[in-house]
């Protein structure tokens, strides 16, 4: 039976379902896990951000233009034609092997020297980090997070009910002493730490970079206290001036949980992305993932494979990091030339994003419908923390507008920022 629905007869023999709302005491039949769920304030803002009016500096999409369609067209029309049958079944639920060795390649690029059988395929990076977090998380498990920190990671901590900690950061990523102190005063209060995420690579959604120096250090700092890392790295070859440091699963095989993905790299669209863990995390992963999804897409893993195998993938990066760069800039020289004298705001070398801070009078989720209406959109602050803090700080993006269109949006928000200072007398 359709509990709490009713139908009607009309024109034949045809139903019209006719809705009469939830059924009664929904809540109380949801887990209690899912009682928490709701929306990203980053997806919430989709609806309105992606009117053509609107100058979205909000979301994160990569910059498509600079990726050659019809090359993408032979690829796949290759695919099916040559091996169509293998590309359209099931495939290996750890993901095919071809694309696991090709992978490596792709991470030696950053000093990781590792084998295939230790590299899960998943759907995009994301799944990777539901499955980690499904192994390893217990209600009231701490894990340990930049502030602020990746929306879509938060949203994943607080689905399987952890207690999510930020550890302060400064223009260079996170700050050791500050993961140190944070550690000590969480062992002392007898909660249980799980691992520490962080985005070492031009972080979302700071920008920030962090140097070797503290890579070594933070890696110190977790191996003495037991504590997995989890190194989720979108933009670490997206670099503009130079190449990023070397990745921290690069000097830690054991300790470090690296994640990857082609979304920002080749396309979002195809949805592969990759977990390379210890071997002793190995068989957990796989076995999550195929009761989650039974095996990742042997189609659109071939199509990459092909691409990796047929194309010049390097300079495809190297073009869109140009691309990335020239809005950077645009960026940068916009907000130099029109927001106010007592913003500040980070200068990324490289990946999608640029992290605002306002006075603190300044409520950006208040500002958020004036900012609408003045045709621009960006995140508020508090998206990125888990406990409602940065309501004076935003989030933009120019990875997807035109040079004109970043230029026309951050100008529109600087009219807001100012008339809104102006109202409060914010010198």
């Amino acid at each position: 039976m359709d509990s709490g629905r009713k139908f009607k007869v009309v024109k034949g023999d045809s139903l019209e379902r006719v809705r009469t709302g939830a059924p009664e005491n929904l809540p109380e039949r949801f887990a209690h896990r899912a009682l928490g769920m709701q929306a990203s304030e980053i997806r919430s803002l989709f609806a309105v951000a992606s009117r053509p009016e609107i100058v979205s500096l909000a979301g994160g999409m990569p910059n498509l233009s600079a990726l050659p369609m019809q090359m993408m067209a032979s690829v796949t029309e290759k695919l099916i034609s040559e091996n169509g049958a293998e590309a359209l079944q099931y495939g290996n639920g750890q993901g095919h092997p071809r694309l696991r060795e090709q992978i490596c390649d792709v991470m030696a690029l950053e000093g990781i020297r590792a084998h295939p059988d230790d590299v899960v395929v998943t759907t995009g990076s994301q799944q990777a980090l539901d499955l980690i977090s499904r192994i390893f998380i217990d209600p009231g498990d701490v894990v340990l997070v930049e502030a602020p920190s990746y929306v879509g990671a938060l949203g994943t901590f607080k689905q399987y009910e952890a207690s999510v900690v930020h550890i302060n950061m400064d223009q260079d990523g996170l700050i050791p002493q500050a993961l140190a102190n944070a550690i000590k005063s969480i062992k002392a209060s007898g909660r249980k730490i799980k691992f520490l995420y962080l985005i070492p690579n031009y972080q979302n959604p700071a920008g920030v970079l962090l140097p070797a120096d503290r890579r070594t250090e933070i890696l110190d700092i977790a191996r003495r206290e037991g504590i997995f890392i989890v190194e989720d790295n979108p933009y670490g070859l997206l670099g503009f001036e130079k190449p990023s440091p070397n990745a921290m699963r690069a000097s830690d095989s054991e300790n470090v949980i690296y994640l990857g993905t082609f979304s920002k790299t080749i396309a979002p669209g195809l949805r592969v992305g990759w977990a390379l863990v210890p071997q002793s995390l190995k068989d957990k992963m796989v076995i999550a993932s195929e009761s989650s999804i039974l095996c990742p897409s042997n189609f659109t893993q071939l199509v990459i494979s092909n691409y990796l195998a047929n194309q010049p993938w390097r300079d495809q990066i190297t073009s869109f990091a140009k691309l990335y760069k020239e809005r950077r800039d645009a960026a940068l020289s916009a907000l130099d030339k029109y927001f106010p004298k007592n913003a500040t705001w980070t200068k990324p070398a490289g990946g999608f994003y640029i992290w605002i801070t306002l006075p603190p009078e300044i409520d950006t989720n208040a500002l958020m419908p004036k900012a609408i209406a003045a045709k621009v959109a960006y995140v508020p602050g508090t998206a990125f923390y888990a406990d409602g803090f940065g309501s004076w700080s935003l989030r933009i993006s120019y990875c997807y507008p035109t040079v004109e269109r970043i230029t026309e949006g951050i100008k529109s928000l600087a009219g807001v920022i100012k008339s809104e200072m102006e109202a409060r007398q914010i010198n």
